[in-house]
């Protein structure tokens, strides 16, 4: 039987971190997951791609340990991308892996790998294919030969293609063991929904993969919600919201203002497929901070790694992901099994919460000592640098006095002066409360 989303989604919800794998064809032009629509590529000029695809350096063991080492709890491979190509040992196409030069289903590998370090895995099917030959392809708002006359009046059998994304689909669901997450993308225009025979989908994949959660997309896209954030969604609604690019400003919630599962996905530069010439990467102290903050509005962070045509994660990201790791080895507590505080959001940073644990997490030094709001009154039991372990005292400074609704502290003494914080990064200071958390968060 099927789980309700709240039992499918407990996982989730306390894991927080999750890497993002794309990969496929498209790292060989090294110019982003979009090239063949935005190159208007046709489909004889792709084919190049396909018959030199060779990642001879291509492991995913190595992946993992890395996802592993950046402290991630779960991850999802593009296991086919818009382009159509996929990674898995498909019946259902010869346009795949394992009849490449490589000869070989990253799927399997990727899904062996991962679950060998102890992370839940999962697979991001596309619903859009500009390879097969019964998806729209003039006038279609992405496909790349949406402008090519020739095309132009051609019928398409779209009854066809849907047979063979419920046949793909159903053959992730049924080969590679349990799965933890569905990952389709994406609804647009008039393909949303039943026009994906979204209802007859999402019942085989819970019939297959019980437990499985599935995102928003298949009647929504980064652009919307859908009905999940409704308060009655449909059955193809999905267990959490995607947003793309951004973070809430608020977190995400429905109409009667219930939090939602959701997960921001987030590059590390401007694409997610490799781009041998994006350099714009985002500091590694930036991503770190947007975990926390995603935590703190109630959320999940799925952060991107683009594997180069040899199958390597870019050097920029594998920093970045094991400078996080090391972050979250020391204060990992505040991130993993946290969620909304329930308190108003700080100027120096944000909060997360644990039950009666509390996580303040410092991003600027104040003057003086640092104002906690909200926790004046004996609220607080007991804190310390989660880092450490050490203790970190309220203090009654004269120049807090007037101000009985907040807690103060310091990170040094006298207790008026001004201090460096510990962790330039995001100081932690683990808070006691003498009361449980709110219900609702």
């Amino acid at each position: 039987m099927p789980q309700d989303r709240g039992t499918r989604t407990e996982w989730f919800m306390g894991s927080r971190f999750g890497m993002f794998i794309h990969w496929g064809l498209y790292a060989i032009p090294a110019r982003g997951e979009w090239i063949r629509s935005q190159a208007r590529i046709t489909e004889e000029a792709y084919r190049e791609y396909f018959d030199s695809f060779d990642p001879v350096d291509c492991d995913p063991r190595e992946w993992a340990r890395l996802a592993k080492k950046a402290g991630m709890k779960y991850a999802v491979l593009t296991a086919k991308h818009h382009d159509g190509f996929c990674l898995f040992d498909s019946a259902l196409t010869d346009y795949k892996s394992t009849v490449t030069k490589a000869g070989r289903d990253f799927v399997a590998e990727y899904v062996e790998a991962f679950r060998a370090e102890g992370l839940e895995v999962g697979l991001y099917y596309s619903l859009i294919d500009w390879h097969h030959p019964d998806y729209p392809h003039y006038g279609d708002r992405h496909h790349p030969q949406r402008d090519d006359a020739a095309w132009q009046g051609h019928h398409h059998d779209f009854g066809r293609y849907l047979d063979y994304l419920h046949g793909q689909v159903k053959e992730l669901c049924s080969n590679y063991g349990a799965l933890s997450v569905l990952w389709f993308d994406f609804s647009y225009d008039g393909l949303s929904g039943e026009a994906w025979r979204a209802t007859e989908l999402v019942r085989m994949v819970r019939s297959l993969q019980p437990s499985v959660i599935i995102d928003n997309r298949l009647e929504a896209s980064g652009e919307s919600l859908g009905s999940i954030a409704e308060g009655e969604s449909e059955e193809y609604a999905g267990d959490f919201a995607s947003p793309e690019q951004i973070i809430p400003p608020e977190g995400v919630r429905d109409a009667r203002g219930r939090p939602l599962p959701w997960e921001a996905c987030v590059t590390m530069n401007n694409h997610w497929g490799y781009a041998a010439a994006d350099h714009a990467w985002k500091p590694p102290r930036q991503l770190l901070r947007k975990l926390v903050e995603c935590v703190s509005k109630g959320g999940n962070l799925i952060l991107n790694v683009g594997p180069d045509a040899r199958g390597r994660i870019p050097a920029e990201s594998a920093r970045t992901l094991e400078y996080v790791g090391s972050w979250l080895g020391d204060n990992g507590a505040s991130i993993y099994e946290c969620g909304a505080s329930g308190f108003p959001k700080p100027e120096w940073g944000c909060f997360t919460r644990n039950g009666r644990k509390l996580y303040a997490h410092v991003f600027e030094p104040p003057i003086g000592s640092l104002a906690l709001p909200g926790l004046g009154g004996g609220r607080i039991a007991r804190m310390r640098l989660l880092k450490d372990g050490s203790e970190v005292r309220e203090n009654d400074a004269w120049n807090t006095k007037i101000f009985p609704d907040h807690a103060f502290v310091n990170f040094g003494e006298p207790a008026d002066f001004t201090f460096p914080l510990p962790d330039e990064d995001d100081t932690v200071i683990e808070i006691d409360l003498q009361e449980p958390a709110p219900p609702d968060e």
